[in-house]
C-alpha cells in the first residue's frame, strides 16, 4: 500500500510510492527500477504519474516510416514532380 512512506509497497509486479517516499525512501525506489519494475506515484491517495525503468519503456517508439500519414500523397498525379510543387507554392500572389 501507499499510505505512508513506512508501508512502501515492494510488489515484485508493481511499486507504489507517495511524493514523500521519493525524498525518504529514494533508494528502495531506485532498487525498484534496477528490477525494470515501474513505480506508480500517488499524491493524496490518486495515482499522478509513473516512474519507468530507462533500459525497459513502456511506450513502444513508432518510427516514421511506420506511421499512417508517411506517404499518403504518393499517388497524387500533380504531386509527382517535387520541384514543381515547391515552386508553385513559393510563387507571390501577383505572379498567379
Amino acid at each position: 500500500m501507499y499510505t505512508s512512506s513506512d508501508q512502501l509497497s515492494i510488489d515484485p509486479k508493481d511499486m507504489k510510492a507517495t511524493f514523500l517516499d521519493l525524498r525518504k525512501r529514494s533508494k528502495d525506489i531506485v532498487k525498484a527500477l534496477d528490477r525494470n519494475q515501474p513505480v506508480t506515484l500517488f499524491y493524496r491517495g490518486k495515482a499522478k504519474g509513473m516512474i519507468v525503468p530507462a533500459s525497459n519503456p513502456l511506450q513502444k517508439t513508432v518510427s516514421a516510416l511506420d506511421h499512417r500519414a508517411f506517404g499518403m500523397w504518393r499517388n497524387r498525379p500533380e504531386m509527382k514532380s517535387v520541384r514543381s510543387v515547391v515552386a508553385k507554392l513559393r510563387k507571390t500572389r501577383h505572379a498567379l
